[in-house]
């Protein structure tokens, strides 16, 4: 599909070229949102931003068809949300930023050569995060992971990320390359047809004036700079970046950041897991009803534990009588054992072998109508004049405290090792099981991921090495990043259930993403002050990361809508992702750097060495063309 589009852009461009030979300067047709600002509407990074969206929904469907029983699974829903809200953010981020690129061009190149110097300033970034997203996810979808559904949502993720990054390579190329043929003949980008004189404009409706203008009919169209103009370029530079690195704000800004880490620190202390089955039904369902009566009325007692001996034993024998007793210890049991042997006792009859224990237990205590109810819960064999029992079942129940859940998880710790140590063999379920070890799997493998993850970033990055500090300020702010997410998600009541780990792992690649082009421009920027590298570094790359934000933040409100307990879980994190992300980006990073390595002195050298260089080579010309001097 992709290379059909790619061939019908190529079509499209070729035959546009060969009615137009002529080039003329640009429109500025890829100024997103300009409303007020010079340049052209937002026609073509509209369209852009629209064929990403696109994109990640076909995407999506490519991923459906590779794996349609995922679609069966009870949390395909929220999971499919998770990818698909992830594909999208990483791919808009592409878009983006190579939208600023190539804004930040000089207009009197060819069109090749902006596309060119667009790709050589962005790629280099977007390919090492998107390598960090695929070996990050590459792990999850490795045979290692020993959960289908981590298992597959890693797998699919990789194939949205591979699909992104050839998208942005190449049909999104070839749009940007017709683009900049319709901006050097001065077409419209949208019509593609001429864009009438301002003469003829002037005559027509203010609504024609809007569609049709270009934006530069009262400027000149050798503007050297019109990235300049952009109204959200125009906010940081003008505004946003002085009052961020006002001598009065920083104070202001320290004392946010060490609240904001205390209430993560605070709420790092409180992580709970997750397994509960409300987390995975819907919000009105039944179920959840009664799991919140049961936990608000009857949370003293644990679920009634099924205890299940599936071979023959010698119930007659004392020994036996005496493990069962010790395994049911610290229980309230409903046992038929239990009951027959106070039956026996009460009745003075004596039952001391098998045939005696199996011929009353048949003949008189099932057949009183107080305990027929444990027929159930024997099963009988006959090996002819002879009869057995091959299996029985009772039934536990256990008094636990407020933290239930994590008492249930250690009486199964306690049994479960039992089951294959003692002489009896037994097995103990219930159906909440199923979510318990569901959960501390989901938990553990996907935690194991991310650990790895984060090893991997700090090998990579010291690999890559572009800036040692710079390297120490990403590991830095991601750390701070998860730290925050991990902590304020739990003082919003989310448990560290499967959703929430994958959050967390995204979250990895989310904050590396948007901090590392700030970072590393700042450390290379070569100005005088930390103040001037910083302000640089927010106008070439804050435009990219507050539109990518908005379109992401924006992107999660149709989550608020789905009635599902794992997808508000979903809303929660990936919204505390963002928004820890735009802070460090925006406010944190942008005050510390200020005032902490790396310094900028020995540019403030290398500058005075140039100079002064520079100067004596004009004095060694001057001394040897004094006519020449005499002349000028």
């Amino acid at each position: 599909m992709k290379s059909f589009c790619v061939f019908q852009c190529h079509h499209c461009l070729m035959h546009f070229l060969e009615n137009n030979p002529g080039t003329a300067h640009r429109t500025g047709s890829c100024q997103i949102l300009e409303y007020g600002g010079k340049g052209e509407n937002s026609n073509c990074s509209l369209i852009s931003l629209l064929l990403q969206l696109l994109s990640s929904s076909a995407n999506k469907k490519v991923i459906f068809l590779k794996t349609p029983q995922f679609l069966e699974s009870n949390q395909a829903q929220p999971r499919a949300d998770t990818r698909f809200s992830s594909n999208i953010c990483h791919g808009t981020k592409g878009v983006f930023e190579l939208l600023s690129g190539w804004r930040r061009t000089k207009e009197n190149l060819p069109f090749k050569d902006r596309v060119a110097d667009a790709y050589s300033d962005v790629m280099v970034t977007y390919t090492m995060t998107s390598s960090l997203y695929f070996i990050t996810f590459g792990m999850g979808a490795s045979p290692f992971t020993n959960i289908e559904a981590v298992k597959i949502f890693c797998q699919n993720m990789c194939v949205s990320i591979l699909l992104n990054y050839f998208y942005i390579f190449s049909f999104f190329g070839s749009c940007l390359v017709f683009a900049g043929q319709l901006e050097q003949n001065r077409y419209h980008s949208i019509f593609c047809c001429k864009i009438p004189s301002a003469e003829y404009l002037d005559r027509k409706p203010v609504w024609f004036q809007t569609v049709m203008s270009d934006g530069h009919q009262q400027t000149s169209h050798h503007e050297t700079n019109p990235y300049q103009h952009h109204f959200i370029q125009h906010f940081l530079r003008e505004h946003y970046n002085e009052w961020i690195t006002n001598i009065y704000v920083k104070p202001f800004v320290v004392i946010l950041y060490l609240i904001y880490a205390s209430f993560s620190f605070m709420g790092c202390l409180q992580i709970s897991d997750g397994a509960s089955i409300i987390n995975l039904l819907a919000s009105n369902s039944p179920s959840v009803s009664y799991a919140m009566v049961q936990q608000k009325y009857f949370s003293n007692y644990s679920p009634v534990i099924g205890f299940y001996v599936y071979e023959p034993l010698e119930y007659w024998n004392s020994s036996v009588q005496e493990d069962l007793q010790r395994l049911c210890s610290g229980f309230t049991a409903v046992s038929w054992v239990e009951q027959y042997y106070q039956f026996l006792k009460v009745s003075n009859i004596s039952a001391n072998n098998k045939t005696d224990f199996i011929s009353i237990l048949q003949s008189s205590f099932l057949k009183k109508p107080e305990f027929q109810h444990f027929r159930n819960d024997i099963i009988f064999s006959k090996a002819g004049d002879e009869n057995n029992i091959i299996a029985s079942r009772l039934y536990l129940v256990a008094r636990t405290s407020r933290d239930k859940q994590k008492e249930v998880i250690e009486v199964l710790d306690k049994l479960r090792p039992l089951s294959l140590s003692k002489s009896i063999r037994f097995i103990v379920f219930n159906p909440s099981f199923v979510f318990t070890d569901h959960y501390s799997l989901s938990v553990t493998v996907p935690a194991l991921i991310a650990g790895f993850g984060v090893l991997l970033v700090l090998i990579l990055t010291f690999i890559l090495v572009i800036h040692p500090l710079g390297n120490f300020w990403l590991i830095l702010s991601v750390t701070s990043i998860e730290l925050g997410v991990l902590g304020l998600m739990t003082l919003w009541n989310v448990d560290l259930d499967c959703i929430s780990i994958l959050c967390l792992i995204y979250t990895l690649n989310f904050a590396i993403d948007h901090c590392a082009p700030l970072l590393y421009t700042f450390v290379l920027a070569t100005e005088h002050t930390r103040t001037q590298c910083i302000k640089r570094s927010l106008q070439e790359h804050g435009t990219a990361i507050l539109q990518n934000m908005t379109s992401f933040l924006i992107g999660l409100v149709p989550l608020l809508f789905v009635p599902s307990n794992l997808t508000f879980t979903l809303f929660k994190c990936l919204l505390l992702s963002g928004g820890c992300t735009l802070l460090h980006c925006f406010v944190i990073l942008p005050v510390f750097l200020t005032f902490f390595p790396p310094s900028k002195k020995h540019h403030k050298k290398k500058k005075r060495a140039k100079r002064k260089e520079r100067e004596e080579i004009e004095c060694i010309e001057i001394q040897e063309n004094p006519d020449h001097v005499t002349t000028v």
